[in-house]
């Protein structure tokens, strides 16, 4: 039996869907759209069940790529049942889809999820006139503790064996309303469909809710006037960037440091494998110092701040919070001819890029989605963290230097091994954020610049408008956030990084290792880049690096120390002080390290960013578009800035 799951947007359709369905899902795309699709498999008594989770709609009059898809799917494919998702607190609104489902399809169930939210605000549902006024089946659930859904899946076995099929538009509040109001087709009303259903809807709730306090919403309007007001709210988001920021830097230092240590001693293991075995030990530190070295030092440098970051950004979701951002930055993208929804994706964006771009598929209109994706990259994830902590710590809070022994001593503890890839004895976690801070603050203003410009040349348009709903504050159900941040976007970007990374660590140790006149081809190529380097403020060691570090940006440090020094593999200074003696003997000055950021902040998307946007857009031309925009945009801005210093 195929089961629709219909719903607005925040109402818990998705833990209504989960708990229905367990770990029997898989996503997908919907055909000929980049609107994720959701399926899973349940059974009740008799029947084996596939259940359909379509995108949130607020009307069956499609406005937007999801509200088509379910209109679409319930119209055309005709599923044996629908399971409609109504949120309690908002009985209302949501039923204005409800009792459009009701009138076009036969076999409906309502399922009125966060009762017990309801109930904490004294809001009183009478469901079963509820359930006499709509004619359907109606079920009371708290699906986050897995409350009704058990009632629910016996009520939907004794539909889906039931012979008799409703006829629609026979629910008892609405029937003078409903019977005229729809064509065969849905798409022509011969009255105003949306005041039909919204005055049925408000009749029902006049009818089945009662409320013991009127002005239960009075805790979020209060926070709202803090989150959403104009002069508050963005020194509010600025202070929970630099708060999100702290938390991930100083929580990364540690695990990041265990992980090193643990590759570090597996790759010994692996050393003494090889030698018993009598690999050659030209293949041994290939697939060692090469493959195995730069794979493990992206695991070790992403995995800890993602797996902090990403958890951290899904609390903001799961609370209510983020749909605030974008509607506190919906001016700021309505100015500059985006969408707003673009802050959402430009948030998701600081965590890893390719996240941001998969995010654009919220965003409707075609050009305002494109804008979207060729600026994602102008805000920095958290793989260019590293570098951007790093030279904020040595240049911007001043270091002072080491001894040339120390340095000698050093490079002979660390050549050729993966140590911790996080700075240690750094001046402080809390002044690395607020470095850090300033330059996200930095890419947010670019990326406004860029789509101002984008949309004013090759993208002209006007911005189209869209539904934004602010969904009530809720206590994040911290497993559930846990799980789902790890498991739909950690593992997701590092599987992606992974593989991006495995050929990098070939190409470098061929790099390092291949000479030609007693010269490794790293120095070669870093002379070739000198000149351009320097116009830019940079070296050819800096500028290759960047290059090298397309893969994954994590190495970009780690590579600029193995060409500076030589050595055939990648290895990481752990003292801060010694590090800025490496890089001031290489004649690295103030004007270096904030070109270097700049060009840091601005330059092109990482290889797994760039094969999502190829995937996303469908285009060679817009990928390439999406390589040379940053680039072009920290080119000319590291010109500007050296020949200012």
């Amino acid at each position: 039996m195929i089961i629709a799951l219909a719903g607005n947007p925040n109402v818990g359709k998705s833990t209504v869907f989960n708990g229905l369905t367990g770990l029997h899902q898989h996503t997908g795309n919907w055909p000929g759209k980049t609107v994720a699709s959701a399926r899973g498999f349940f059974d009740t008594e008799h029947f084996r069940c596939e259940l359909v989770d379509l995108p949130g709609a607020y009307s069956l009059l499609a406005h937007s790529a999801e509200e088509e898809i379910t209109r679409d799917f319930l119209l055309e494919q005709k599923p044996d049942a629908v399971i409609v998702v109504c949120d309690a607190v908002c009985l209302e609104r949501n039923l204005l889809l409800a009792l459009q489902i009701c009138a076009v399809c036969p076999k409906v169930l309502l399922c009125v999820n966060l009762i017990d939210e309801a109930a904490k605000k004294k809001i009183t549902l009478d469901l079963p006139l509820l359930e006499e006024l709509v004619g359907v089946p109606v079920i009371g659930t708290a699906a986050r503790r897995g409350q009704g859904l058990n009632i629910l899946t016996e009520r939907l076995d004794a539909v889906l064996g039931s012979c008799e099929q409703r006829n629609p538009g026979q629910m008892q509040i609405c029937r003078s309303a409903s019977e005229p109001a729809w064509d065969s087709s849905f798409r022509r009303a011969q009255a105003d469909p949306a005041q039909v259903y919204a005055d049925a809807a408000a009749a029902v709730c006049s009818r089945v809710i009662s409320f013991q306090d009127a002005d239960y919403r009075r805790r979020d309007r209060n926070l709202d006037k803090f989150l959403t007001g104009k002069h508050t709210s963005i020194p509010i988001m600025l202070l929970l960037l630099v708060l999100i920021l702290w938390i991930t830097i100083a929580g990364a230092n540690y695990p990041s440091q265990l992980l090193s240590r643990l590759f570090l001693f597996l790759g010994n293991g692996l050393l003494l494998l090889f030698d018993k075995l009598h690999v050659s030990p030209l293949l041994s530190d290939f697939v060692l110092n090469g493959i195995y070295q730069v794979l493990t030092w992206v695991i070790s440098v992403m995995l800890p701040p993602m797996a902090i970051f990403f958890p951290l950004f899904t609390l903001l979701e799961d609370s209510g919070f983020l749909p605030r951002i974008a509607f506190n930055l919906d001016y700021c993208f309505q100015k500059c001819k985006a969408c707003g929804k673009q802050a959402l994706t430009m948030a998701m964006g600081f965590g890893c890029n390719c996240v941001g771009v998969l995010g654009c598929r919220i965003i409707d209109s075609p050009r305002e989605r494109l804008i979207a994706i060729l600026t994602n990259s102008f805000v920095p994830c958290n793989g260019r963290f590293p570098l951007l902590i790093t030279l904020a710590t040595l240049y911007f809070t001043g270091s002072s230097s080491a001894s040339k022994s120390g340095i000698n001593e050093a490079l002979g503890e660390s050549a050729g091994s993966v140590q911790s890839p996080v700075l240690e004895g750094a001046s402080g976690s809390l002044t690395a954020a607020l470095c850090l801070a300033g330059f996200l603050f930095l890419s947010v203003i670019m990326t406004l610049a860029a789509s101002k410009v984008l949309s004013a040349t090759v993208l002209k348009g006007l911005p189209s408008s869209f539904l934004l709903e602010l969904p009530p504050y809720r206590r994040p159900q911290i497993g559930k956030v846990l799980v789902r941040s790890l498991l739909d976007r950690t593992l997701f970007v590092l599987k992606r990084a992974a593989s991006a990374a495995i050929p990098a660590g070939a190409l470098i140790w061929c790099a390092a290792n291949i000479t030609v006149d007693s010269r490794s081809l790293l120095s070669i190529c870093s002379e070739a880049l000198d000149p351009a380097g320097r116009l830019l403020g940079l070296d050819g060691v800096i500028l290759l690096a960047f290059l090298l570090g397309m893969p994954a940006n994590e190495i970009v440090i780690p590579i600029m120390l193995m060409t500076y020094l030589a050595q055939p593999g990648l290895i990481q200074i752990n003292d801060p002080e010694l590090l800025k003696s490496i890089l001031s003997a290489n004649g690295w000055t103030l004007q270096t390290a904030v070109c270097t950021c700049l060009f840091s902040l601005f330059h092109w998307p990482c290889a797994t960013t760039l094969l999502c946007i190829k995937k996303e857009t469908g285009s060679l031309k817009w990928t390439a578009a999406a390589f040379l925009l940053p680039t072009l945009w920290g080119t000319a801005l590291c010109m500007i800035f050296a020949q200012l210093l």
